[in-house]
């Protein structure tokens, strides 16, 4: 690594960029997909394994990019790995069909998951402790502000040129990112290369684990969880793959994955709470456009812009959360954040069909301030405890836990979504009766509006029945939306006493 001080922010340009582009992947796509849909001759569900391919690999690699480092060199590796995502983007660009897309999107895959823990890894190594709280302040503007500004980058690109820009836009910025590695960054003195027995059972192990949890997560409420033998069969591969994988990691001498730098309680403790606030994350990231889209009829792009405020809050918040964290550590500021946010998220559980832009706006602002000030403090808290020559390899286990649980969110949030908007219609249903004042009113109103409009009297009240049908599940859908945001609010409020768990090394 370059000592001298007036490179480390030519350094955290570069890895910083590389991170952008590689979690920017995960989300720019989705705009994507059903434009991808039509060209590959994919149907809806078989167009989603694009998405899946490429998450898939990110969490299948993240756990063995020290291994790696330290077979090969991590400056080597961190080219490779750049170099391999910039050339599948180009391949999946000009993918003709789905198999092959699907391919090019988990060799993609393999190189886009390993970026964001060597840059954070790197980035750690560069600055002295008492500005590590600003440098990954820097660094979250990329690795949280990439999904929070795909959308709306995506649907700009996919309106005004076509879907394979989604892709070529990487060229550019990896070719950039690849010179700048090439010139600025070396590898550490500790980090000596050696050839060891490669522990292949360990990584069969937790590819069959990893894979098998993260295929079913994302594919659980598609086919119908445990009511599918498929998820079942996943079940079961993941919970024996991930069992057998640490048996063989805590008693082997040599592990593909050091899980002994879980016994350092500030990083299990700040890698669980990283977690749950991916939960939180992931799962509003997922909901929130579906409002807007399905219920609320906004375009792609336009919804993409009323999610901007949260965006643009958190790249105001992050580099300020890092001048925060360096005077008051990160209890007070992982705290203030998980509060922001549940009050964000309960105002949003309180919407209705008749929202405007503003009752939008205002949570998602609070919701960039409280995701800057949490990232900042626990991406940079939770590795700070760990010995230098450990630091890739809890990087990587830091990472993959958060990938993790941000397919938890996503899970859990659709699972809800489908399952409560069907409870709420039941609910609804039963108060829609012949005896009910209100509803005999609204189908006298329908029924005057369709026989207005020239259509004759003639099946009009089977069709303002239809109509009231219609009204009645789009409340019963906002209400679900509203659950869900509750769940999330509460979610934030528990997560609160486990700040006390944190260290704050830097300040003893």
């Amino acid at each position: 690594m370059n000592d001298n001080p007036a490179n480390k922010w030519l350094v955290t340009g570069a890895v910083m960029s590389g991170g952008l582009m590689a979690a920017l992947s995960s989300s720019i796509v989705n705009v994507a997909l059903p434009n991808m849909s039509g060209a590959l001759s994919a149907s809806v569900e078989e167009i989603t394994w694009v998405s899946t391919a490429y998450l898939l690999a990110n969490v299948i690699v993240m756990p063995i990019i020290a291994l790696i480092s330290f077979r090969f060199g991590r400056k080597r590796f961190y080219l490779f790995s750049m170099a391999l995502f910039t050339t599948f983007s180009i391949f999946c660009g000009i993918a003709g069909d789905l198999t092959s897309m699907v391919i090019f999107r988990i060799i993609q895959g393999f190189g886009g998951g390993t970026i964001i823990p060597l840059s954070q890894a790197i980035l750690l190594e560069t600055f002295p402790k008492d500005e590590q709280g600003t440098a990954m302040g820097i660094f979250g503007l990329g690795v949280v502000g990439g999904p929070a500004f795909g959308p709306t980058l995506g649907g700009w690109l996919v309106d005004n040129y076509s879907w394979p820009w989604v892709f070529y836009i990487n060229i550019p910025v990896g070719i950039l990112c690849i010179l700048l590695i090439m010139h600025l960054i070396e590898d550490p003195p500790y980090l000596v290369r050696e050839k060891r027995k490669l522990d292949a059972a360990g990584l069969f192990f937790m590819s069959v684990g990893l894979g098998a949890l993260q295929v079913m997560l994302e594919k659980g409420e598609q086919w119908d969880w445990f009511g599918s033998s498929m998820i079942r069969g996943l079940a079961v591969a993941a919970f024996v793959g991930l069992a057998l994988f640490a048996i063989r990691e805590l008693t082997t001498d040599s592990p593909a994955v050091n899980l002994r730098i879980f016994r350092d309680i500030n990083f299990s403790s700040g890698s669980f709470l990283a977690g749950i606030h991916n939960v939180g994350l992931y799962s509003s990231l997922f909901i929130t456009p579906l409002l807007l889209q399905q219920l609320l009829g906004y375009p792609a792009y336009n919804s993409g812009l009323a999610l901007m405020p949260r965006g643009l809050t958190m790249a105001i918040a992050m580099p300020i959360g890092g001048w925060i964290y360096n005077r008051v550590g990160s209890r007070l500021l992982v705290g203030f954040g998980l509060f922001v946010n549940a009050i964000s998220f309960y105002t949003l559980s309180r919407l209705s069909l008749d929202i405007g832009y503003w009752d939008i706006f205002f949570p998602q602002a609070l919701q960039g301030i409280g995701f800057g000030f949490i990232f900042v403090a626990l991406s940079t808290s939770t590795l700070s405890t760990v010995e230098k020559p450990l630091l890739t390899a809890a990087s990587g286990l830091y990472n993959v836990t958060r990938q993790v649980f941000a397919s938890v969110g996503i899970a859990l949030a659709a699972t809800f979504l489908t399952r409560s908007e069907t409870r709420y219609h039941a609910i609804l249903v039963e108060h829609v009766t012949n005896y009910s004042d209100i509803v005999t009113g609204m189908i006298g109103q329908f029924g005057q509006h369709i026989f207005m409009t020239g259509r004759g009297a003639t099946g009009t009240e089977m069709e303002a029945i239809g109509l009231l049908e219609e009204v009645v599940s789009r409340q019963a859908a906002m209400l679900a939306y509203n659950h869900v945001f509750f769940l999330i609010c509460i979610l934030y409020l528990l997560s609160i006493p486990l700040v006390l768990l944190i260290k704050d090394p830097q300040r003893r």
